[in-house]
């Protein structure tokens, strides 16, 4: 099976272009977002609930710790949220009524929350109508870990990002292109 595509910002734009003219354009910007700022599995993005981003005083987490129950592998882990993805959030939740702890926190259009193979099918057909080809709803995730790769961020860090138990899986994500190889030379 061929790994998810990787976006360059160009892409990411694209993509972002495009939800912007749709029904739930807030929604869909943050759910795309979601994927690529925090490195979240399409699963675990599904399993959100308002709980798990909202404090009790209605503020928004920096940190989401999901349960086992939400991840894959049975284990629970901590998100870190950029200041950037919490400004997403806190326009999105601008469109929401109820912010009711045990509610999903991404909504469909009958307001229910998405099922993951729900949502995976949602990012499949948002990036094809894009014109992203070879996109999945994984390569938010796998762009996440290469491009912090390409920052110069060690793979123990990034695995723990990841949520991975082995820095092996962590390396498998890291799509070495053009650009990171041109980075490298210039710090001889």
């Amino acid at each position: 099976m061929a790994q998810a595509k990787t976006f360059t910002q160009a892409e990411l734009d694209q993509v972002l272009r495009y939800v912007s003219t749709k029904k739930y354009a807030i929604r869909d910007r943050a759910m795309i977002l979601t994927s690529f700022w925090s490195g979240m599995r399409v699963g675990e993005i599904a399993n959100l609930k308002m709980g798990d981003v909202l404090n009790d005083d209605g503020s928004i987490r920096n940190e989401v710790r999901l349960s086992a129950a939400q991840t894959k592998g049975d284990q629970g882990r901590l998100v870190f949220i950029p200041n950037k993805l919490c400004d997403e959030f806190a326009a999105y939740l601008k469109t929401r009524k109820i912010k009711n702890a045990d509610i999903p926190f991404f909504h469909t259009d009958n307001r229910l929350g998405f099922s993951p193979n729900g949502l995976c099918q949602w990012f499949f057909w948002a990036y094809k109508r894009a014109g992203i080809n070879g996109a999945s709803s994984h390569s938010g995730r796998r762009s996440f870990i290469t491009n912090l790769a390409n920052k110069g961020i060690g793979v123990r860090v990034l695995a723990s990002l990841a949520g991975h138990k082995s820095i092996m899986v962590t390396q498998r994500y890291i799509d070495v292109n053009d650009d990171m190889k041109r980075n490298a030379v210039e710090l001889i």
